[in-house]
């Protein structure tokens, strides 16, 4: 698999929470799935990069909603899995769960 191919953590965990948000996954909803599993602060900004970065490479796409008057005419950004950023969230699954083979999750790695 080429370098290019991998994904970052921080992909990794933006595409889980697309699956989990399903059909409400949008850049707020998804900054607070982040934060709420994961207990760490994310900045929005952040998490746009990452989408961006995402749909340039094919595993994310996006559609516009239609303005709404409580948003004062401003259109919300969803973002949806696509099926290759599905396999490449599998293959990830797959290098990681290869490379725990053998170690023993919890104990003091530093001396394995």
């Amino acid at each position: 698999m080429p370098k290019g191919d991998f994904l970052g953590a921080f992909e990794e965990i933006v595409l889980l929470a697309l699956i989990h948000l399903r059909d409400n996954a949008y850049g707020m909803t998804i900054r607070r799935e982040i934060e709420d599993r994961s207990g760490r602060a994310v900045s929005i900004g952040a998490v746009y990069s990452t989408l961006d970065r995402l749909e340039s490479k094919g595993l994310v796409s996006s559609t516009y909603s239609d303005g709404s008057e409580a948003r004062r005419g401003r259109a919300k950004r969803y973002f949806e899995l696509e099926p290759e950023g599905a396999k490449s969230l599998n293959r990830s699954s797959e290098i990681l769960a290869n490379m725990w083979r053998g170690l023993e999750p919890g104990s003091d790695l530093s001396k394995s």
